[in-house]
Order: structure tokens, then sequence, then C-alpha cells
């Protein structure tokens, strides 16, 4: 029988990317039906790299057409569309990938400030690319101020997150969000369901199956 302390699943996601938005609510609910051996294992992807350049107009209406997608697919999910005139859009999501693993460095709280992240960028129309939202946004969360500027601002905090990215590459996962399990030494994509945590839950366990687990 394989060692079942070595199966892993990986969720791997970008706290900017809208269709990960969009499987939060799926994603929670194939959580809470995985076997206990499972053990689940957050990764940050880095969608966009920093830039202080503003998003081309281009690039921001193909945005606002996978958000009217997203509503479509995703029955629910909700955007708030004010944000595209109340902000000056940039296409950088590592400091949002930073400030995630910035508060679970500081307090294993990396799922709440990514779920606060969402919140203030897909319902208030807050731009997380901006280091002050990111502050507001750990601050919610309960987390210092002053101790979370300092780590996102340190090379320390750079060095975790190139390290992370080079985690994810090693396991062949280009898109977010995306799910990987690997059971001992093999890693398996498993195919996602944006509406259905059944179905995954499936996968999984005839994933399982095959390697006798």
């Amino acid at each position: 029988m394989t060692n079942t302390s070595s199966t892993i699943l990986y969720y791997v996601h970008d706290p900017m990317c809208s269709w990960c938005w969009g499987f939060r609510e799926e994603w929670l609910k194939l959580k809470q039906l995985l076997p206990e051996h499972i053990q689940v294992v957050s990764k940050v992807g880095g969608l966009a790299e920093d830039s202080d350049k503003p998003m081309q107009e281009l690039l921001q209406q193909d945005i606002q057409s996978a958000w009217q997608r997203i509503q479509q697919v995703i029955p629910g999910t909700r955007f708030n569309f004010d944000f595209w005139a109340e902000n000056t859009p940039r296409r950088s999501t590592y400091p949002a990938c930073r400030a995630v693993l910035a508060a679970e460095l500081l307090a294993q709280k990396g799922e709440q400030m990514t779920f606060g992240i969402q919140q203030a960028y897909y319902l208030n129309a807050k731009n997380p690319s901006d280091l002050n939202t990111l502050i507001d946004v750990a601050i919610s969360i309960g987390l210092d101020a002053n101790e979370f500027k300092d780590l996102m601002l340190s090379d320390d905090i750079k060095t975790a997150l190139h390290d992370e990215l080079a985690q994810v590459r090693s396991i062949d996962v280009y898109s977010f969000p995306s799910l990987v399990l690997q059971i001992n030494s093999r890693f398996h994509p498993v195919q996602l369901d944006y509406n259905s945590a059944q179905n995954m839950l499936e996968e999984i366990s005839s994933l399982l199956s095959s390697q006798n687990v």
C-alpha cells in the first residue's frame, strides 16, 4: 500500500485571479469533503510581475469581459465593476502574492489574507496592487500594520515569493486556479469543476484508487 502521509493536494491560486474568486465556494466545499489523510497545501501562482505602469485599455476590457464570463459560468459570483472607473489598474499581482505569504509567515493567516484581498478587489473596488490596500486588508484580519509593512518591503518576502513560484513551476502549473494531487513522487492534475466539488472529489478518489491509496 502507498504511504498515505505523502498524499498532498496542491491548490495553486493568485489572489487577484478572477477565476480563483469564482472558484472559491467549490474549493471550500471540496476541502470539507476530502479524506482526512490528504494534506492540503496552498501556493500562490504569481500571475503578473511588479509594475508601476497603468494597465493598457485593451487588457482592461479583456479582464472586464472575463468577469462577465465568470458571472455566466459560475452563477452567484459577484464583481464590482466600479473598480475600473475608481482606480488606475496595473498588471501587477506580485504584491498581493507577497501579502498572502507575509500573512502566513506572521500569523498563519494566508487564507484569510487571500479572501480579504478578493473582497477588497472584487466587492469593494479597491486596488490590491497598491501597498496601502494590502495594509488595510492586513489590519482587517488582525495583523499589525507596521509589522506587516516591514515584512512586505523586505528582501525576505521577495525571496519567499521567488521560491514559491519556483515550486509551483516545478509541478508544471502555469494557470490559475489549479489543483494537483501528489501521490508519493508523482503529480496528477485534477480537472477543475467550478460548480461541483463532488465531481472533483470523485476524480481525486479515482486517482487514489488507481495508485492503491
